[in-house]
């Protein structure tokens, strides 16, 4: 809990998935690839619930053993390719009533710390909004983007403000990162998205908000864990 409010963390794993079939459950240093989201959420100081939310046999058993609940399975057309993620979440608001807030954890979000989700619950109370969303820096400003014009010629995304010749001179601009979804439970029913006018932001380093979609995604994970390993760090998933 923070405060009196009670706080259901989710972690949606389907097992269809077709980019990187089975990539919830593969291996990374003899762990599945969802052990250090739970790991994560297990460590926070205020998460009351983990839950999954998953329709495969074999996540259910790894999350099992791995400390998560998996107080239900998700229904088969909540886990097609086109089933929208807001659908699995208030299903399992449904399936686990009397929370305040809710918090998304994507296993394919495997550096995030326990820090990480605490603060952006923190920040979302402290803020008195509706949600908190986290985010990283972009390599390349939309402010130096184009579109390109029926007749070829360049159009500018976004106008740079005119003392803004260096890349340092431009404006910040950020991206969800995808790894930390918080939101007051009653809020997402009525918007059905995390993300609003009175959203706020958590800001993560680029080298914590890997996205894994890809087998070079899983790689680079593997080897910045193994890195981490051979370096004698703690585990890349805690505080």
């Amino acid at each position: 809990m923070i405060g009196t409010r009670k706080v259901l963390a989710l972690i949606p794993a389907r097992g269809g998935s077709k980019g990187l079939p089975g990539k919830n459950i593969l291996p990374v240093e003899g762990r599945p690839l969802i052990a250090w989201t739970i790991d994560a959420a297990l460590a926070s100081e205020y998460v009351d619930r983990v839950v999954l939310s998953s329709d495969s046999e074999a996540i259910m058993a790894a999350a099992l053993a791995l400390g998560c609940e998996v107080p239900f399975r998700r229904p088969a057309e909540l886990a097609t390719d086109n089933a929208l993620s807001i659908d699995v979440v208030l299903h399992a608001m449904d399936q686990l009533p009397h929370h305040d807030l809710v918090v998304l954890l994507q296993p394919t979000s495997p550096m995030r710390s326990s820090r990480d989700i605490d603060e952006s619950i923190r920040r979302c109370v402290d803020a008195d909004a509706p949600s908190c969303v986290s985010v990283a820096a972009v390599q390349q400003s939309p402010y130096w983007m184009y579109r390109l014009t029926d007749d070829g010629r360049l159009e500018a995304l976004l106008e740079a403000p005119a003392s803004a010749t260096r890349r340092q001179d431009l404006p910040p601009v950020y991206a969800l990162n995808g790894a930390v979804y918080v939101a007051r439970c009653e809020w997402l029913r009525q918007t059905r998205s995390f993300a609003g006018p009175s959203t706020v932001g958590y800001v993560m380093p680029a080298e914590r908000s890997l996205d894994i979609d890809t087998a070079e995604d899983l790689e680079a994970f593997r080897n910045a864990v193994t890195g981490a390993a051979v370096r004698g760090l703690a585990d890349v998933s805690r505080g």
